[in-house]
C-alpha cells in the first residue's frame, strides 16, 4: 500500500470528528465548561506535540544527610520530569459495551479482526509495557474467558460494566492496587494504538496530574441551532479528538467522580471530570492510526492498517 493509499484511508475518519469526543483547546489558555445544572468550571488544557518531543533527562543527584528530604524531593522532580516508574500504572480496559453501530451479532471489541478479538489487541499490547502494573478488564460475563486465558505476564483482575460509561469506568478504578500512581482508561474497541504514544501520555499524565491522547480535528464543524439552522463555524486550529488511553492521578479522577456525582453530572470521557474540577488536562498529540472501530469500513481501515504497520499490531 503507497502512503497516499494509507492517507486517503485517514481521511476516511474525518467526517465522524463532528460526533466524537471534541474539545476547545489552547496551549496556555483558561477554558469554561458548563454543567447541566448550569455550574461554571475553569479549567486549562495544555499540548504537547507528537513530533519533536524527547524524554526528560535526569537531573543529577547529591548527597543530602536527611534522608525524608531526599525522597520528598526525589518524588517532586519525578512529577516534573514526568517520570512513570515500572508497574505503576493501572490500565483500565472499558470491554462492556454493546456496539449497536456495527450491526453484528455481538459486541464489536469482541469481533474477529485478522483472527484476533478486537479487544485482545489492547490486552496484548499493553501488558508488554513495562509501566504497567496491571491490568483491570471492565467486561460482561460471558466474556470473561476471552481475557482469562490470555498467556500474559500481568495480573489481570475483572471488574462489571455499569449504565453508562462513567460507571463503568469507576467499577475498574475500584478494582485497582493502591500502589497505583496512575490510571490508564482505554477503550478496547481501539486496537491501533501506538506504544509509543501511550508512554508519552504516561508521562504526561505523571507530570500534569492528568493526559489524553487525542488528534487535531481535520473537519469544519458547525454549531447548530435547535431547529437545525447552522449558528455559527468554529475555529478548528481550537478543536481536538479525543482518543484513549485518557491518563488520570488516582486522587484526581476519584475526586471528579465524587463531583460528578454529587453534582448530578453525565460525562462521556474520563478527563473531564477533571475538568469540571478546575484541573489541568494535557493533550498528547496522537496518531490517525488510532482509530475507534465502530462501524465495518472501520473494521476495513482497521484490517489493512495492521496489515502495513506491523508495529501496530504487537501481537
Amino acid at each position: 500500500m503507497t502512503t497516499m493509499i494509507k492517507e486517503c484511508l485517514l481521511r476516511s475518519q474525518q467526517p465522524r470528528c463532528c460526533a466524537s469526543s471534541l474539545s476547545f483547546a489552547a496551549a496556555k489558555g483558561s477554558r469554561k465548561r458548563a454543567s447541566r445544572n448550569t455550574n461554571v468550571f475553569k479549567g486549562t488544557i495544555g499540548i504537547r506535540r507528537r513530533m519533536g518531543t524527547t524524554r526528560a533527562k535526569s537531573a543529577p543527584t547529591t548527597d543530602d544527610d536527611d534522608d525524608d528530604d531526599d525522597d520528598d524531593d526525589d518524588d517532586s522532580q519525578k512529577k516534573r520530569r514526568g517520570v512513570v516508574e515500572p508497574s505503576s500504572v493501572t490500565l483500565v480496559l472499558l470491554a462492556g459495551g454493546v456496539g449497536k453501530r456495527m450491526g453484528a451479532n455481538m459486541p464489536k471489541q469482541y469481533l474477529p479482526l485478522l483472527d484476533v478479538p478486537i479487544a485482545v489487541y489492547s490486552l496484548r499490547k499493553f501488558a508488554t509495557m513495562e509501566e504497567v502494573g496491571e491490568i483491570v478488564v471492565v467486561c460482561n460475563e460471558d466474556y470473561d474467558e476471552v481475557f482469562t486465558k490470555e498467556k500474559i505476564e500481568k495480573p489481570i483482575s475483572i471488574a462489571r460494566p455499569g449504565a453508562e460509561r462513567q460507571d463503568s469506568v469507576f467499577n475498574g478504578i475500584s478494582k485497582a492496587r493502591k500502589e497505583a500512581k496512575l490510571l490508564a482508561i482505554h477503550d478496547s474497541a481501539r486496537p491501533l494504538t501506538d506504544l509509543d504514544d501511550a508512554r508519552r501520555c504516561f508521562e504526561d499524565g505523571a507530570k500534569h496530574g492528568a493526559a489524553v491522547l487525542a488528534v487535531k480535528c481535520k473537519a469544519t464543524i458547525k454549531q447548530a441551532n435547535e431547529d437545525g439552522s447552522i449558528d455559527k463555524t468554529l475555529d478548528r486550529n481550537l478543536l481536538w479528538e479525543m482518543q484513549t488511553p485518557q491518563v488520570i492521578e488516582p486522587n484526581l479522577l476519584k475526586e471528579g467522580f465524587q463531583f460528578v456525582k454529587e453534582n448530578g453530572l453525565e460525562v462521556t470521557d474520563d478527563v473531564s471530570v477533571v475538568e469540571h474540577l478546575g484541573k489541568r488536562v494535557q493533550i498528547t498529540e496522537g496518531s490517525y492510526y488510532n482509530i475507534k472501530v465502530t462501524t465495518p469500513e472501520d473494521m476495513f481501515i482497521a484490517e489493512r492498517l495492521l496489515n502495513e504497520e506491523p508495529k501496530l499490531r504487537c501481537v
